[in-house]
């Protein structure tokens, strides 16, 4: 007799159980779980090629999973890919609003003033997106992920062609968004980025997941050669290498 999946802890706004990929003959994903809280951050990190976006894109609904389960107990998922998914020809608001009717929401006038509210665009709402900064197109981006009001956020590469001002403008935000209890799981190939906003790490490489815990205890598990306090950079290369990735 095949045994029952284990339950979702019970705080778990999120709980991803064997999670198994194949794209033809390549495992992109081979088994791989996690579960996360409301209000955790939790960055998936791991080579070019691990299975990250493939781990969002299974989450997201957005491709089904060959093998394993994902539980939702607290609501649904909202997606920002890496590139802006919105008409840069369209205003603020207009973005906003054809997103909110095609999401179907009860609302779509009171949606559209609360995202404009949240994401801190009301004095652009009147703007072409495409006139934008690359940071605050995607807070566009992020404010349709967030239009269903989802339990989780899942963001894929969120930094990406940001300058240093924008990145940490667009971090405040959705730092915010977490601590009013957004579940907030991200990918990223900065590693200083995981380490320094994430609560949480998920290692992945060659679709395997290696590692799921916090920073602190990353490093305890792969501490860097001759040194006593390694950086998260070379403490995550070093893992990789002791691990033949």
């Amino acid at each position: 007799m095949t045994a029952s999946p284990p339950a979702p802890p019970a705080d778990a706004a999120i709980d991803a159980v064997g999670l198994t990929k194949r794209f033809g003959d390549r495992t992109a994903l081979d088994g791989v779980g996690f579960a996360a809280a409301a209000g955790d951050v939790l960055a998936v990190i791991g080579p070019n090629g691990a299975g990250k976006t493939t781990l969002l894109s299974l989450l997201a609904g957005i491709r089904e999973p060959d093998a394993g389960e994902i539980h939702l107990p607290r609501g649904e998922v909202g997606f920002v890919p890496q590139q802006a998914a919105l008409y840069r020809r369209l205003t603020v608001a207009e973005n906003l609003r054809l997103f909110a009717r095609l999401e179907e929401v009860a609302d779509v006038e009171a949606t559209v003033e609360r995202m404009l509210e949240q994401t801190g665009l009301g004095d652009r709402r009147d703007d072409q997106a495409g006139t934008l900064s690359g940071g605050n197109q995607q807070r566009i981006n992020i404010a349709i992920g967030l239009l269903s009001d989802p339990a989780v956020l899942l963001l894929d590469e969120p930094s990406t062609g940001l300058d240093p001002r924008q990145r940490g403008r667009l971090w405040e935000f959705v730092l915010g968004l977490a601590g009013r209890g957004t579940t907030v799981i991200f990918s990223t190939h900065n590693i200083a980025e995981a380490e320094r906003y994430a609560g949480r790490v998920l290692v992945i490489a060659d679709g395997q997941g290696l590692f799921d815990g916090p920073i602190a205890e990353f490093h305890a598990a792969a501490p860097a050669a001759g040194t006593e306090a390694a950086d998260f950079e070379s403490a995550f290369v070093r893992f990789l290498a002791e691990r033949g990735h």
